[in-house]
């Protein structure tokens, strides 16, 4: 059954290309939405768009995305961190989903692990067995998959129990002051706009901590502990203080800056897990590596305005 969507144009996304505003919204590829609009898939005012066009603030988006293939597509530069006959956690990359839902043919985590051969747990629903926690399709780094049965329940009680360590580095716009804190405000579905969170009364308790890594001219790398993990946790406390992620115009950032960066996405990523072995229970921490755009984005950032 075919996804279809109604997608309101945030300013930050004004005059942008319907291609790449589409990707940023929908968290897809270039060039997954490029096929959607050569397709006829995306209309703007009930008028089929180009790729090419340019969107206006507050204009309202169609998006029909139709059913996902039974086999989703490979996923190019997914490295494993880390392998045993319990667990698997891989470097995902940007623009790949945890596993198959509505709305998504993109590639997945589980997918790939299946083409590569990795067999995992068969505890959870259908489409997502083995998955004991997820990350966000526009946010890349270390996730972890239960192989065995034993380390599905283990792990997914450690998570739930929050007594896995969740370290994620963001680059942010300016200077936090203090430059180290915690964040506790609720988040919750924004009231107005469905495709957003935000932090309002009533929402479920999100804490995150966080300190400063780095300074450099305009922004700040971060070292953020999450204590809860709420959808969009970071990017909306981070955007909260007006301290919104690098590249995240969706919650306030530059756009400006974003495109000078090259950067498609919010510069956030997961670079460790730290948790006890489900089988043997001593202590592991598995990182992961800057990928090239952010890594590429914070050196320019080091050099100061152009």
């Amino acid at each position: 059954m075919s996804d279809a969507r109604l997608l309101p144009v945030p300013e930050g996304l004004a005059g942008e290309r319907v291609d790449a505003a589409l990707a940023r919204l929908l968290g897809l590829s270039r060039s997954r939405v490029e096929d959607l609009v050569a397709s006829g898939h995306v209309r703007v005012g009930g008028r089929v768009v180009r790729k090419s066009d340019r969107l206006e603030a507050g204009s309202l988006v169609e998006v029909v995305i139709p059913p996902p293939d039974r086999t989703p597509p490979p996923v190019t530069g997914m490295a494993i961190l880390y392998d045993d006959e319990d667990i698997v956690v891989v470097d995902k990359p940007v623009g790949v989903a945890a596993h198959t839902g509505p709305g998504w043919s993109g590639p997945t985590v589980l997918g790939n692990l299946e083409a590569a051969g990795f067999r995992v747990s068969a505890s959870g629903p259908p489409e997502r067995q083995g998955i004991v926690h997820r990350l966000d399709v526009g946010t890349s780094g270390a996730m972890m998959v239960a192989k065995s049965e034993l380390a599905y329940s283990v792990m997914k009680r450690a998570f739930r129990e929050r007594t896995v360590t969740k370290i994620y580095h963001a680059v942010v716009a300016g200077h936090p002051d203090p430059d180290s804190g915690t964040i506790d405000a609720p988040i919750g579905r924004h009231p107005s706009r469905e495709w957003r969170m935000a932090v309002i009364d009533g929402g479920k308790r999100a804490v995150t901590h966080y300190d400063t890594l780095e300074l450099v001219p305009g922004a700040a790398l971060l070292r953020v502990h999450l204590e809860t993990g709420r959808t969009h946790q970071i990017r909306v406390h981070m955007a909260a203080i007006r301290h919104p992620c690098v590249g995240d115009v969706f919650y306030g950032a530059d756009p400006v800056q974003a495109r000078r960066l090259g950067l498609g996405r919010q510069w956030l990523h997961a670079v460790e897990l730290s948790f006890a072995h489900p089988r043997t229970g001593l202590p592991l921490t598995v990182r992961s590596p800057y990928p090239e755009d952010l890594q590429h984005a914070l050196d320019l950032l080091r050099r100061g305005p152009a």
